[in-house]
């Protein structure tokens, strides 16, 4: 599968007239393809991102379009329909965004409070746990989950993680809610599980491209030590941690699987 990641922004600085341009950005994964062009502000629109798409591929178009700006997501999406692309929105674009860093632009985007889930998602019960690194991939692979996302670059093996690290993680226990809380993530599309210190403490789910959801809350002091050791353990991981969902305590039953990092 082709796959493009691509941003499509105004420019930080005018020209010597005043003018403002917008700036392309298509690469793919590697960085060994490459393009980009500028337009003014009056031409920044689908049809020109259309164009240099058509430009940008000479024979061969992508399958995948990989957006993480929310702000150009619609005019990339139009282009997309018209050209037959699909246009995934994702923060997971760290090709496309080291570019950007190393052309000094701006990355950074603005984020809402984070916002409860709806209380027929609420979990029954949740906990803090950790996996051995090299348990990850033997565990969850070869099961029957129904809802499974383990993208190959963050397997631990693929970190360079050593297999006896243990790999923090939260594990909810959802009962009959189990099914319709993990359809539910995986259409939020999950990006990490953060634990806050506030009053009272949280858990906050970074999905999408600048979503925020609160979890879970809690004032108990021991789970709070819990969550700061989930945090210590998640710079040992190089960020790397999951999320689990399941009906209950059995260890029988999975019914969604997560691995997350911050993007």
């Amino acid at each position: 599968m082709r796959i493009w990641q691509a941003d499509f922004y105004r420019r930080p600085q005018q020209d010597a007239t005043g003018e403002v341009f917008w700036e392309l950005f298509i690469c793919d994964a590697t960085r060994k393809f490459e393009y980009e062009a500028k337009c003014s502000q009056r031409e920044a629109n689908s049809s020109w991102v259309v164009s240099q798409l058509q430009l940008a591929a000479v024979e061969q178009l992508p399958d995948v379009i990989q957006v993480f700006r929310p702000q150009c997501l619609s005019l990339i999406e139009q282009a997309g329909r018209s050209l037959g692309i699909s246009v995934e929105p994702t923060r997971r674009t760290l090709a496309l965004k080291q570019w950007l860093q190393e052309k000094h632009y701006p990355i950074s985007l603005e984020k809402p409070p984070p916002v409860p889930l709806r209380e027929n998602l609420w979990p029954e019960e949740w906990r803090f746990a950790t996996l051995p690194a090299g348990d990850v991939t033997e565990v969850f692979s070869d099961r029957p989950i129904p809802i499974l996302d383990m993208p190959e670059f963050l397997l631990p093996i693929n970190l360079g993680l050593a297999s006896t690290l243990p790999i923090p993680g939260v594990v909810i226990y959802g009962g009959r809610r189990s099914m319709p809380l993990a359809l539910w993530l995986q259409a939020a599309r999950p990006v990490a599980l953060n634990y806050l210190a506030g009053a009272p403490d949280g858990l906050v789910l970074e999905a999408s491209l600048v979503d925020r959801w609160i979890v879970a809350t809690f004032e108990d002091q021991d789970v709070a030590g819990a969550g700061k050791v989930y945090e210590q353990r998640k710079l040992q991981s190089q960020g790397l941690h999951f999320l689990l969902v399941q009906p209950d305590d059995s260890g029988m039953t999975y019914t969604g699987f997560w691995l997350l990092r911050e993007e």
